[in-house]
């Protein structure tokens, strides 16, 4: 996915740009990526549709643009000097985790808008969003690689896998709800998040690394 560049965009008040953005993740975030209405989204953005395409060549870069607006948050959110300073593999994760969920609690649009991307297939958007979500992935796990004590896990343990596994766990959980329709709880996935962390953490790490004080 190439960078979006789109100066008449981005000339705007900030306050306009917000209003905007704003208006494009409720619509997004509560309809997949084909049913989703422009035409909501420039009366929610108090624009005409015309307008809203003057900014966005098509709906496809609306979309694209907005991923990479909700990525640049949480990377904002979560890589800050306190998460640098962390070492321990499963306290970054959890830092991770809980900084997520505070700025999805905070713009709840966010989450579900996120959520649906990630999970989009057979979508004009979907290939794109792969890429993307690979690209982050990659980049997180070689952080992670290179901040973390490694030698705190048991023999034959994979930082790796257990990051997946821990991945696909919340996966399963995101998926299972939005298949059924049911909104996402940030409260219970994170205390869920939790009690799958710790397990892992006693499964992978080596005794005396886990009554440490942290």
């Amino acid at each position: 996915m190439q960078p979006i560049m789109n100066n008449r965009f981005f000339k705007l008040p900030k306050e306009k740009q917000l209003r905007i953005i704003n208006a494009a993740l409720e619509v997004f975030s509560k309809s997949e990526y084909k049913r989703a209405s422009t035409d909501d989204i420039a009366a929610k953005a108090g624009i005409s549709k015309g307008l809203l395409f003057y900014y966005f060549h098509n709906k496809k870069e609306l979309y694209l643009f907005l991923f990479k607006y909700c990525t640049k948050l949480v990377h904002q959110r979560v890589i800050d000097d306190n998460f640098m300073k962390i070492c321990d593999f499963f306290e970054i994760l959890d830092y991770a985790a809980e900084k997520k969920m505070s700025l999805f609690l905070k713009m709840p649009y966010i989450m579900d808008f996120w959520t649906k991307a990630f999970y989009s297939k057979d979508e004009p958007v979907s290939e794109d969003m792969q890429k993307e979500i690979l690209k982050k992935t990659e980049f997180y796990s070689s952080l992670l690689n290179n901040q973390t004590d490694q030698s705190k896990f048991k023999p034959g343990v994979s930082p790796g896998e257990i990051m997946k596994m821990l991945t696909w766990m919340t996966d399963g959980y995101l998926r299972e709800k939005l298949n059924r329709g049911i909104n996402i709880n940030a409260d219970e996935l994170m205390r869920d998040y939790r009690k799958w962390s710790d397990m892992f953490r006693k499964m992978a790490y080596k005794e005396e690394y886990l009554y440490e004080d942290n």
